[in-house]
């Protein structure tokens, strides 16, 4: 499909290859622990800890890991972890959209300003950016689920919005009040996931070139580097010339 979500399927497998494995599961099993502590420890009657679950699974997070995260919650003796969600530009005016979970409010927010200065971009208000993304629930699944026909009849059957198929995969897109009951249909219909998770989708991109992707790459990776941040996002856009060069 023309106009496929090309910062979607980088962000993806630049997550699968470069995230520090450990860090990853750390961040994932503090995502279940959460939801776990937000609601019911059964993720059958907790839809935000089923696809926490769900997620830590795809990343191989071991079922024990996962377990000992959903106990946690129930310790009494646990963190209490604030959800925070920063704005701010990166090179060339590019957006950018930080998620951390903090037990420490200021610390945060300190490294996060302090990693974007150091890095070429600049913390905005809240809202500063939010505004060219929409909140919507994201599944994928491998080329190898079937042919594009085959995958968007599923994901329509399901309840989903669109589809944007390569052949890298399938992205699909649903309204994130839907994620849980799309993602259950299609895993009926299709099987497992290869992830499925909210995120924001850029309605407007930037596009950068070679130097200004460079810098946005070592921003993104110095902040995902922070322990309090759970995900980064950003509306870059690039050719695949540049793509290729990084």
């Amino acid at each position: 499909m023309a106009g496929h979500s090309k910062w979607a399927n980088i962000q993806h497998r630049k997550g699968r290859q470069d995230a520090a494995r450990s860090k990853l599961f750390s961040k994932l099993s503090k995502e279940i622990t959460v939801a776990a502590k937000m609601g019911d420890p059964d993720p059958d009657k907790n839809p935000r800890l089923r696809l926490a679950v769900k997620e830590a699974k795809s990343n191989s997070v071991p079922k024990d890991v996962i377990e000992r995260a959903i106990k946690k919650s129930q310790a009494g003796d646990g963190e209490d972890y604030e959800e925070i969600r920063y704005e701010g530009y990166g090179p060339n005016g590019v957006a950018v959209i930080v998620e951390a979970m903090t037990d420490n409010r200021n610390r945060t927010a300190s490294n996060v300003r302090s990693t974007f200065s150091k890095n070429g971009g600049n913390l905005g208000e809240t809202g500063s950016v939010g505004f060219m993304f929409d909140r919507k629930g994201e599944v994928i699944y491998p080329a190898s689920a079937g042919d594009a026909d085959t995958i968007f009849e599923a994901a329509i059957e399901a309840g989903a919005e669109d589809v944007e198929s390569s052949e890298d995969g399938h992205i699909i897109w649903c309204a994130d009040t839907d994620l849980n009951e799309v993602s259950s249909a299609l895993e009926a219909a299709l099987g497992e996931s290869e992830s499925t998770k909210l995120v924001w989708k850029p309605t407007t991109t930037t596009e950068l070139g070679l130097e200004d992707m460079q810098r946005l790459m070592k921003l993104v990776e110095a902040l995902e580097d922070d322990d309090d941040v759970q995900r980064v996002t950003t509306n870059f856009e690039a050719t695949d010339e540049v793509m290729a060069q990084l």
